[in-house]
Order: structure tokens, then sequence, then C-alpha cells
């Protein structure tokens, strides 16, 4: 049954419910956002208004990150602070084993390499991505009662203050894009790139295409080049390009960019994630970030890091 019910699901979103075949052109309205199609897909007959609302409502793309919560793998980390100059001043590279087992998870250091002053006198990371980049891959301590099950997808900031705060912020921008971001200030509803309100500040694009051998949904959404000041201040993700699997709408691949200036919370951010298959289950094998963060009373840094995950078990 749930077979033939995920069958019909997947025809109903595919099968074209408008002609296109009588349009000039190769744009497209729906829900109040002007669409481009490429000629491929015009003449797949995609169910454009399906398809955005497929894009809108996706979960794939938090689930992956949330199944790294309950499976055993091994994770390269590379880490790096750049100074003024641009050069490296402290870095960090590592090689973790997660162990995951009835719900609790821990994290053991395999290998480890840092330079400059990476960590302070305590063995605390001193750099705000550092702190970031280990909040959302390592549990040094046993973690009990985790999931990887979606009734948490409004990620919530409740009962957090300070550092902590900010870094659950940054998770619900970077597992789930698109969606309000509440506490940060002055940013308001401005990363809900689908909402109507929105509609005429960016440029959406489907295509179809090929992902490392894989036929897929090519959808990307970019902030117009000509608003004026005051519309570009309600740009938050600057632009978001995402692979969709062309029969399981799977996130394949997502990168975006992402920007915000509120005096004391600003950002200028670029994040790449590849998503793999273990199993049933979905996963982030490849993360690359690489951006500015200043926070008041931290200062402003920029740092980049990549983490490799493989080597999974359940």
């Amino acid at each position: 049954m749930n077979f033939f019910i995920t069958r019909v699901s997947i025809l109903l979103l595919f099968t074209p419910t408008y002609s296109f075949a009588q349009q000039s052109d190769s744009l497209f309205m729906t829900g109040g956002k002007q669409v481009t199609l490429t000629p491929v897909v015009i003449r797949s007959g995609t169910n454009v208004p399906g398809f955005m609302k497929r894009v809108e409502n996706d979960t794939t793309f938090y689930k992956a990150f949330k199944n790294l919560r309950v499976l055993k793998y091994t994770s390269l980390n590379d880490v790096r602070m750049f100074g003024k100059n641009g050069k490296v001043k402290a870095s960090m590279n590592s090689k973790t084993r997660q162990w995951a087992s009835n719900s609790c998870r821990v994290t053991n250091i395999l290998e480890e390499q840092t330079t400059g002053d990476y960590y302070n006198d305590e063995g605390v990371c001193k750099y705000y991505t550092g702190e970031l980049y280990s909040s959302l891959f390592f549990s040094t301590d046993t973690i009990c009662g985790e999931t990887n099950v979606l009734k948490d997808i409004k990620l919530s900031i409740q009962g957090k203050r300070g550092l902590d705060k900010h870094k659950e912020q940054l998770k619900m921008l970077f597992f789930n894009p698109g969606k309000d971001i509440p506490g940060i200030p002055l940013m308001g509803n401005k990363v809900m790139v689908f909402d109507p309100s929105h509609s005429d500040l960016y440029n959406f694009v489907i295509d179809i295409q090929e992902y490392k051998g894989q036929p897929c949904y090519l959808f990307s959404l970019k902030a117009k080049e000509d608003l004026s000041f005051f519309k570009k201040d309600d740009i938050v993700i600057d632009e978001m390009v995402t692979w969709f699997d062309y029969t399981t709408f799977e996130v394949l691949a997502r990168n975006y960019k992402m920007s915000y200036n509120a005096g004391v919370y600003r950002f200028n951010v670029s994040m790449e994630v590849e998503i793999a298959k273990f199993g049933k289950y979905l996963y982030p094998n490849v993360i690359r970030y690489d951006g500015n963060w200043g926070v008041m009373l931290k200062g402003k840094e920029r740092g980049l890091f990549t983490a490799t995950i493989y080597d999974l078990a359940d």
C-alpha cells in the first residue's frame, strides 16, 4: 500500500497540469513567483506548481543531517582560521569516529594536529567557527536520547542563550534554509525565500541535468541584481542551488550563499553540501564552509572548514 501511494504521489507531481506546447517563452507564474523553465523542462511537462511546493516543503536535506545522530561514521575534519592578511593563523586537522548505539552517541578523536592558537590554555577552541564546527559534528561526552525523527523540523532556541543560542540559529540556517529563524536581530522573515512577499526579490529557475551520472532536477534561486537599496536589505539568502533526484526528489547536493548585517550580528558565508546514501539513510558526506562572522563581544573572524564523512554503520 505504501509503495502504491508513493508511486501515485510521484506521478501526480510530474503529471502536467498545463499545456506548454502553446507557450512561446519559458516563463511560468505560480504562487506569485515568476519561474524560468529551460526547454528540457518544458518538453518534460513538469507540473511546476507541484514542483515548487515540493521544493518549499522538502525535508530530505535536514533529514540527512539528522541521520548523523544515529549512525556510526568516521570523519576527516579540516578547520582553518584566517588573519587580516588572508593567511592561515590557526588550524585544526583531525580524524574522528562517532559511535552510536541505543540512542546514544559519542565522538572519539583518533588523530589531531593543530597550529597557531586554535585552543587556549584550557583546551577550549578560541574561535567561533571552531566552536560551531564542534557543536555540529563532535560529542566528546556521551549524548543520549538522540533520534533522527523529524518532529523537531522547526528547530527551537527556547532556553538557549549567548553562543548556544547563536549556534542553534546557525543550524537553522544551515539545515533548513528558507525557513523562519527566530531571535536574530532585525532578520524577521527575510530568510523565507518562498514567501509571497519575497517573490519579486529572486529569479527562480528549473532545469533538468545530470549530477554524478544521475538524472536530476536543478532548482536555483538568486537575488535579482537590479534591486533597490531598500529591497536589497530584505535579502539574507543571496543564492541557493539544489540538485534533486529526478525519481525520488531527494536532495543530492545543495550550494548556498548567505549574508546579513545588523551591527551586533553579521555574516557572509557560503556552504556546499553533497548528500550520499547508506542503505536507507541519506547523509551529508562532504560539507564545505567558507565565511566571515561577527558577533558582539566576540569580534570578527573568517574561517573555512571541510568535513568528509565515510565508513558508515548502523
